[in-house]
Parts: structure tokens; sequence; C-alpha cells
């Protein structure tokens, strides 16, 4: 790869109003439904393919007054890299095939910028698309209005072919359509005239064979030679089982799959999965035989190749084998997808989220550099563990298990939604100071973040840092998406808010009426034993005791103390259980941090 298109602009195409999108060599697109990324494969397809034939009334931006915009405008970069990194100029077959199309910046470094504008012609009827090369790349800030000189192409690049894998795909019914991938790659099959004539004698040989061993055939056959009563003799009929020309073999064509083990069948007996699969591997197939035309004709070849939801119709091991035979496509690829498992396999800086504001879509990117220990966090951390949080409407932050097992079971009594339904994802991060990938995540990709903290001064020190890092100076003690709680933590608030009994009731539930008697039994054998030998005890949360505060585990004290003990000890296995007691009661009897804490929810997402 010496070539790339690295930037996209659109404007008044679709549901994009203006956009700007920065583009690697592979490029994935996520983001919820209706939230771009159809059309900007799309727009793409403008500009390099023949997209234009299918354009309707329905492509042109309506504004917020209603109004249809006149012109859809989309402007491409193309630019020499090395590497997967840009360099400073074009390696000669390409400065050979761009010719004057290369401009170059003031440092030298060039670059081909093409221009596609669509508009309705309102004499002939339909519209119109045509081409340019610009004289500059025009600012950001002012890419459509700015005056560049534009010079008119009176035909695509040839040598970058837009190649599209739409989302509904069918090998099948691909058979039989000529225009289709499998179509066009069938109909370059050729063969030497000898080797045409062998073959249809072969054919003859088999034809002949199947009638004669069949009486079927041989019926029907004797039957239609009565045609030569309207022929005077001189006509003959020919029944052909197999087609007899070379040239009809693609009319017939199928493709058969299946395990060695239980032989193979017709692709029309297999599931969705299959039949999309194998109806991308046709494209792959077509792409390799027009780089083999290009390379034998020694012209440059850089297709660009874009995938609609490849993962459609298949399980998610299936999901990442097809992603990896994208990504070693040849030329650029650009998928789009809501698969978590095909975007946890992106490296960080080939994800493009693309979200819908109220009234046009933008482009979001993350930010850290590749092999810093925050970039591998990310990966590792937030990415590949969790790839559900790059669809992500909502994030919520907590450090804990008892959190992350609870606040989703209070939120859906409290908002009568399962979080997923909102788009909300519930995320413990596993300690105080593990905050910061998450927080970067969010920030880059324009999520919105909540966080239900502990209040021990050590906890808020960490996150104060974390969060300052990320989002600049704030007092997070008052801050409209973060919940603190007052010097405890979630197990020790919810027993000093006055949910003791059913934290009681839940132990008793699950570990037996007796099951607190019998810790404070141990736990007073354990600590007078310890105490005569003189070596501190150390309760099972982990936390040491030391001679002069044993603790009186009979006492009101030592009594909440044992209660936080047996939590701490099992936190996986009580939290749901209590989640699931506090949903017995009315929202409006929750604790009060958590009912303070869905509010901002409530309030920042507008959650009715």
């Amino acid at each position: 790869m010496n070539i790339l298109i690295d930037t996209i602009r659109v404007a008044g195409f679709r549901g994009i109003k203006e956009l700007e999108v920065s583009l690697a060599r592979v490029t994935v697109l996520i983001g919820a439904n209706n939230s771009g990324k159809t059309s900007l494969l799309k727009a793409m397809h403008l500009v390099l393919g023949d997209y234009n034939r299918y354009l309707s009334e329905e492509d042109f931006h309506i504004k917020a007054d209603e109004k249809r915009i006149e012109e859809i405008l989309v402007d491409v970069r193309i630019v020499p890299v090395k590497d997967g990194k840009r360099k400073k100029t074009f390696d000669n077959e390409w400065a050979t095939e761009f010719g004057d199309k290369i401009k170059a910046e003031a440092n030298g470094n060039q670059y081909v910028a093409l221009r596609t504008r669509s508009k309705e012609n309102l004499i002939k009827g339909g519209f119109d698309t045509l081409r340019f090369t610009l004289e500059k790349w025009p600012d950001k800030s002012a890419w459509k209005t700015e005056r560049v000189k534009e010079f008119k192409m009176s035909f695509r690049l040839l040598s970058m072919p837009f190649i599209s894998i739409e989302a509904q795909r069918d090998i099948h019914k691909e058979l039989k359509e000529k225009y289709s991938y499998i179509g066009k790659v069938l109909s370059g099959v050729v063969y030497e005239p000898g080797d045409v004539s062998k073959l249809e004698l072969l054919i003859k040989d088999v034809n002949d064979k199947a009638v004669e061993d069949s009486a079927v055939l041989k019926n029907l056959k004797t039957h239609l030679e009565n045609l030569n009563q309207s022929f005077q003799g001189s006509g003959s009929a020919e029944i052909t089982p197999f087609p007899k020309k070379i040239r009809d073999l693609s009319k017939h064509f199928t493709v058969h799959f299946g395990e060695s083990a239980g032989g193979t069948f017709s692709m029309e007996y297999h599931g969705m999965g299959t039949r999309s699969w194998a109806s991308m591997l046709t494209v792959k197939a077509f792409t390799d035989l027009m780089a083999q035309k290009h390379e034998k004709e020694v012209e440059p070849f850089f297709p660009i190749l874009a995938a609609e939801e490849p993962e459609a119709h298949l399980h998610p091991n299936a999901q990442k084998t097809i992603y990896r035979q994208l990504a070693t496509s040849k030329g650029q690829v650009i998928v789009s997808t809501h698969s978590p498992y095909l975007a946890a396999l992106a490296d960080q800086s080939e994800l493009r989220c693309l979200q819908k504001t109220s009234d046009d879509i933008k482009a979001h990117c993350l930010s850290l550099k590749s092999g810093t220990e925050e970039h591998r966090r990310l990966q590792r951390e937030v990415i590949h563990s969790r790839g559900e949080i790059l669809f992500s409407k909502a994030l919520v932050l907590c450090e804990g298990e008892t959190e992350e097992q609870a606040l989703p079971l209070l939120f859906e009594k409290f908002f009568n939604f399962e979080p997923f339904v909102l788009g909300v994802n519930f995320i413990g991060v596993g300690g105080c100071g593990k905050y910061l990938p998450f927080l970067t995540f969010a920030r880059d990709f324009s999520i919105p973040v909540f966080i239900f903290s502990d209040g021990e001064a050590n906890v808020i020190k960490a996150l104060k840092k974390h969060y300052e890092s990320v989002f600049g100076q704030i007092d997070i003690t008052d801050c409209p998406n973060i919940t603190i709680l007052d010097k405890t933590d979630f197990e020790e608030y919810l027993i000093s808010s006055g949910f003791k009994t059913i934290i009681e009731t839940t132990i008793k539930e699950l570990d037996g009426d007796d099951a607190i008697d019998n810790w404070i039994l141990k736990k007073d054998a354990t600590t007078t034993g310890r105490k005569k030998t003189g070596k501190p005890p150390y309760v099972d949360c982990g936390q040491p005791i030391s001679e002069d505060v044993l603790r009186d585990y009979k006492s009101s004290d030592g009594y909440e103390r044992t209660l936080l003990d047996i939590l701490y000890s099992k936190k996986t296995r009580f939290a749901p259980a209590i989640a699931e007691k506090l949903c017995e009661l009315e929202p409006t009897a929750f604790p009060p941090k958590v009912i303070e804490f869905f509010s901002k929810i409530k309030l920042r997402l507008q959650y009715d």
C-alpha cells in the first residue's frame, strides 16, 4: 500500500448536514442506528463509484426548516503513505497515474483533492453528478464556502474502484444476477479454443450417456423427434441435461459447500450466514481478478472496499474471522458494524464513532497515542474485554462488585426499563485507581459518563486526579454526573441509611437463619485466640485490626461490622440478592444517594 484516502468531507447528503472523517487503511465505523454509517459509505460510493445512477430526492439533506438542500458536496483527499504513515511524495506509478492532479502543501507534502457535486437537473430531469480535482485542499472551517479553483474530470479514477458489500447479500441470489460480483467473475471465464472443443466433446458424451441410461429421457427424445414432421425430416431433437456449450456454463453455475464427512450441497440449502459469508468472499475473488488485470497491464490499482454489517447472520467466532479476511484485503477497507466482537478486534486508531446530534452527525476517534501504557490499558480493559460499551449512549462507572451488580437492577426498577434498552452500560472499574481508561474512552467518543463512588478520602483523591486529568479541573463533590457516598463504601452506606434489616434478611435467606450468630461465635474465638498469642487478628475483608481495637461483635457497632464482614466475604453472591430486596420497595424508598444518582442520569439524558 502506497496511497490512502485519509480524509472525506460530506455536506448535504442524506442525514449529513456537514461532516469530516479521517480514515485509516482499515476503518471501522461504529454507532447507533441512523447515526450516518451507511450514508458515509454511500457518499464515498458517489465519489469513487457509480452511485450517481441511484441518486434520488431522498439522498438530499432536509434542513431544519424542512427545505431540501439543493446540492450534495463530497470531497476526498488522497495522500502518499509508507508503512501506514504519510510520506512526502507519491511513488512513480501513482505520480504518472495522477499527473497534474497532484498538488502540494507549503511544506512540500503532496496530495490529490477530489470533489463531487450532485444536483437536480431541472431541464432534463434526474440528477447531474460532476467530478473535479481541486487546486488546493480547503481549510476545514470553510471548506464549503472557500473559493477554490476546480478542474472538471471527464471520468472517475478507474485505478481506485469503489467495491461495495451491501448489508443484504446472498450468494444464491447473486448467482442469477449478471452484474453481481460473482456474475462479473464468471463473465471473465475464458478458455483456449482447443480446450473449448475438448470440454464440449466431454460434455456431449455426458449428455448422451445421461439420455441413454434414462428411459424417461429416451421417451421424451422420441416424442420430440416428431418435430421432424414440420421440417420435412430436416430437423433433429437433442436433449442436453448439462449445458452443451462452454459459454452457457455460467448460466447453470452453482456453488456447493459442506463438511467432507457429510458431503456438500447447494448454497440454496445453506443458512443465511453461510450464504452471506460466501457472497463476501466472491467480492474478494473479484478484487483479486481486477488486481491481476491491472498488474498485467502494468497499471496501479488501489480498490476501496466498503462492507456494511459484515457480521450479519454470523456467530461471534465467524464474525471475527470475516473481519480478519476483510482487513487483509487489497487496498483500503471501510467497515460499518454493530458487532462488539468485530469492533473489539480493530485497533483503536481504526475506530470511528458516528453520533447523531439534534440536526447533524459528528465523528469521533480515540486520542491516545499508540504504544503508551494508557493506550494498552484502554485496549485491554475497555475495547477488547467490554466491546459492547462502544455502542453505549451512556456509561455508569462504579468502584466495586456490589455496585456493578446492584445498580443495574435498581436502575431497571427506577426507570421501568432495563439499562441496555436505554443504551446504558454499568461498569465496575475494579478500584478507585482504575477509572482513567474508561474516562478517556467516554471523552473521546463523546459518551456521557456517570460515576457512583465510595466516599473514603483516598478514593475521592484518586477519582479527582483521574477525572481532572481527562475533563479538566472541577469540584467532583458538586458535579452533575458524579455521586459520592459520605466517607463510606456502598455496603456500609446501606447499613447506616436504614437498610440493615434488608441485609440481615438477605444473609439469613442465603446462608441460613443462624449464619450471623455463627459468624460472631467464630470471630470471638479467633479474636480471643490471636490476642493470647500477641498476633494481630484479621477480619475476612482483609483489614488488619490491632490488639487495642479488638471488636466486641455483640455490641451495636460490632454487630454492624459483622454484617459488613459477611458481605465483604461473598460480594458477588450477596450483591444481586440485596438489590432484589431493595427492588421490592417503591423507587421513592430507595437509598437517598441512589435516588440522587439516578435523578442526575434522568436529568442529563432527558428520560421521561
